[in-house]
């Protein structure tokens, strides 16, 4: 989904800002959408609540002309005056946080700000999915609220949950990380916590806000060594689309029951996203169940045409569109070109109507046609529910939640703040505001910087070293140097922005740009106290060398940690916090981007062409820091109370078919066993060994049997998590649920899912227990 900027603004997106204005989408009136507030129309049946939602929108499509119908399939959707329905702008973003990046949303006024939570990657860090949920909540809130007051839509395009398959990804900051367990938990979290569904004839049909998830499918290349998002063709297998990149989406439309699905750029195995019936009407919709609508990426469609000319015509590329699944375009295409498109006889009416059907169903759970906001659920948000002090104390929280302890030698932190007492602040992010909320923000409430948050601990002697994360040319480092060798101390804040990471913007490199390492080696070896490195990036860094200096006593990743970072990243430092945080992606060396292009999509390695594979589920090579890594102040330890170690397959023989169908070399097709109630449980004991209360992140990983080698499944697959709190010298019983058929299968090479028969272990820390599955034998 596309900020807009100038090197990617096309004539079609130059056209959309006009017709944004020609069509009446009036800035900052989003409840102008609402209609049957009154007058003749009020009547009418598709403003009774009383009907069901499918009788009110047939309703209304019959009432509307072709001219009016088109004008409706458009994010900046025209209004019909005649029935009372005013103009609406669909594109609105809240990725973490209110977001001003769609035109849906206007900050001003009674809503200066919004409360702007750590960027995706971080909070996905914190490996807490109530925190999720509960961040989602509070956006809808203040989403709601400016939407009462006329600032934003009720339609979101947001959670990214694209899988990070490659570090140098811009946007792999918006993302939940590389895992696919995690990416589905955390989309199928936060679109409940936005969409929050109540009410209605089915018992939570309404909703208080509508949800997206992005970008379906295989996208995760913006602009990479000449190739761009908008002419990449991903050549995916079906097994990586089975068992890495869809397994999000999936999760987001049957766990999460979101609101809407938008398709990519990018072609996936020469087709256009947008235009491929088998990933829009047959998996989205068929199988998954999506009950809501499927958007394009901003342009997609007339990038379908225009740049990758896919079709021959214009009208062909609305038709193929809209026949394929696609209902709303965000960009004009479809609403100069689908008119066109009937009168060649490449679309009917029911293919319009169709597609009206599931945005106008949206629209009428929202609520968007039952008059007056302020009468409905939610009605009473307002300016006084955005910026809350709980609010903006849950950011602080989420915050430190997301922060990452990657090394700390000899225990150096926390330091205190007695002992050290002149603390020299250096680096390029040392001061950070803008840049410690990443992409697709909006206005924050406030802001603390490192600085500012330091300068609550000791007193700060602050040099910027570089004036920039850039980093290059003149610059001031000898006077950073000079600080350090005053100071008792050292805290180095040093990363990344958007100008080196961001849509668009792909990295070609690991390392920390210009003379940052420099910096780093040269102010900690001045460095009269300790020394502590502090990175704020979204995506990895190679700092082996930091990692590998003993001048550097301590290491933080707290990756883009929203307005309140500054004091999230001082309570670590200082011990108000113990950091509990992990890594959702691997951190490679600069060796990885160095012989492996992004342009390859497969997630396995391939020896024999000296490819190693993606994410710690299949890369083979060496690593600067592994996925889930993470220290704390204190030592956690596990023990297994209890766990099977032993499970039986039973099989459904109404579907089983024939043995060959169902059994292929000890692997049990997943659509052939009775699934229900089949579950691994384990209960597990986690002691807190140390003398610091303190978070800790239980990760079950499970490696499959020998026996299904010949289908290349993961080294080892995170099939479980859980966040708990557990007080110092103590310990906490947890109890997690294998679910056997989604968590301890793979997919085969045909992208069929299949459980592998025979000894699964399962890794949890230190520990190792084997549970060995047998099958059912049915006579054939």
């Amino acid at each position: 989904m596309g900020q807009s900027q100038p090197s990617i603004i096309t004539p079609s997106l130059l056209l959309l800002l006009l017709l944004f204005v020609i069509l009446g989408c009036r800035g900052g009136d989003a409840r102008s959408a609402f209609a049957c507030g009154g007058g003749a129309t009020a009547g009418l049946p598709f403003c009774r609540q009383s009907l069901p939602i499918r009788a009110r929108v047939r309703d209304l499509i019959g009432r509307l002309t072709l001219d009016e119908k088109v004008r409706l399939l458009v994010n900046n959707a025209a209004g019909v005056q005649r029935l009372g329905i005013g103009g609406y702008e669909w594109w609105s973003e809240a990725l973490h946080g209110v977001s001003n990046v769609g035109p849906g949303v206007h900050f001003g006024g009674k809503f200066p700000g919004a409360t702007s939570f750590p960027q995706v990657i971080s909070s996905a860090a914190s490996f807490n999915a109530s925190l999720w949920e509960l961040i989602g909540r509070v956006v809808s809130d203040e989403a709601r609220a400016m939407y009462n007051g006329g600032q934003a839509g009720l339609t979101y395009w947001s959670p990214n949950v694209n899988i990070y398959r490659d570090p140098r990804w811009g946007r792999g900051q918006e993302t939940p990380g590389e895992d696919p367990t995690i990416a589905g938990r955390y989309a199928a979290a936060y679109v409940r916590g936005l969409q929050q569904p109540y009410g209605g004839r089915s018992g939570y049909n309404r909703l208080k806000l509508a949800a997206c998830c992005k970008h379906y499918t295989a996208y995760d290349l913006d602009n990479w060594n000449g190739y761009d998002r908008y002419h990449f063709n991903a050549e995916v297998s079906k097994q990586d689309l089975e068992d890495t990149f869809d397994v999000p989406f999936k999760a987001c439309v049957v766990e999460g029951k979101v609101a809407s699905v938008m398709c990519s750029y990018n072609q996936v195995n020469g087709v256009p996203t947008c235009a491929d019936p088998n990933l829009l009407r047959n998996t989205i919709r068929s199988q998954w169940g999506l009950d809501g609508y499927i958007v394009s990426d901003c342009d997609s469609v007339g990038v379908m045409y225009n740049s990758q000319h896919y079709t021959s015509t214009p009208e062909e590329a609305a038709a193929d569109a809209i026949k394929a699944g696609l209902d709303l375009d965000c960009g004009p295409f479809l609403a100069q070109y689908t008119e066109g498109a009937m009168k060649q006889g490449k679309l009917n009416q029911m293919d319009v109507d169709n597609a009206l059907t599931n945005t106008l169903t949206v629209q009428m759970r929202l609520g968007m046609y039952d008059g007056d906001p302020s009468r409905q659920p939610f009605g009473n948000l307002g300016p006084q529910h955005v910026c809350t002090q709980a609010h903006q104390n849950l950011a602080l929280e989420a915050a430190r939640q997301g922060i990452v302890l990657l090394k700390n030698q000899a225990n150096a932190l926390p330091l205190s703040h007695s002992r050290y007492r002149n603390i020299a602040v250096i680096g390029p992010n040392s001061d950070a505001t803008v840049t410690m909320i990443g992409n697709y923000a909006g206005v924050p409430c406030r802001y603390t910087s490192p600085l500012q948050g330091i300068a609550n601990y000791a007193r700060t002697i602050h040099q910027v070293g570089c004036t920039n994360v850039a980093c290059s040319g003149n610059q001031p480092i000898e006077a950073a140097v000079a600080a350090a060798s005053k100071s008792d101390a050292t805290i180095l804040i040093m990363g990344l922005d958007q100008s080196i990471e961001a849509e668009a913007i792909d990295r070609v490199e690991l390392l920390l740009p210009g003379r940052q390492p420099e910096l780093v080696t040269k102010v900690a070896a001045a460095s009269k106290g300790p020394c502590i490195l502090v990175l704020i990036c979204g995506g990895s860094v190679d700092i082996s060398f930091a990692k590998n200096d003993p001048k550097i006593s301590a290491i933080l990743w707290a990756g883009y940690p929203g307005q309140a970072g500054g004091a999230a990243i001082s309570d670590v430092i200082f011990g108000a916090f113990n950091p509990g945080g992990k890594l959702p992606m691997t951190w490679y060396p600069q060796q990885f981007v160095e012989k492996v292009p992004m342009t390859n999509m497969n997630m396995r390695p391939n020896p024999s062409e000296g490819y190693p594979g993606r994410t710690y589920r299949f890369y083979k090579g060496p690593v600067v820091y592994p996925f889930g890594h993470g220290l704390s102040y204190t030592r956690f330890t596990h023990s297994i109370s209890h766990a099977p170690s032993e499970l039986t397959v039973r099989l459904d023989g109404r579907k089983a078919g024939s043995e060959n169908s169902t059994m292929l070399n000890s692997l049990i097709r997943v659509t052939h066993a009775k699934c229900e109630g089949l579950i691994m449980p384990i209960h597990l004991d986690v002691k807190n060994e140390g003398d610091w209360d303190g978070s800790h992140t239980v990760l079950v990983f499970s490696r499959p049997p020998s026996s299904s080698s010949d289908h290349s499944p993961p080294q080892k697959q995170l099939v479980g998590f859980e966040k708990v709190q557990v007080f110092a010298k103590s310990q906490t019983r947890v109890t997690l649920n294998i679910d056997v058929c989604k968590d301890l299968s793979i997919a085969d090479n045909n992208g069929i899912r299949r459980i592998p028969i025979g000894d699964h272990s399962i890794q949890i820390g230190d520990l190792s227990h084997s549970l060995s599955l047998k099958a059912e034998t049915l006579a054939f």
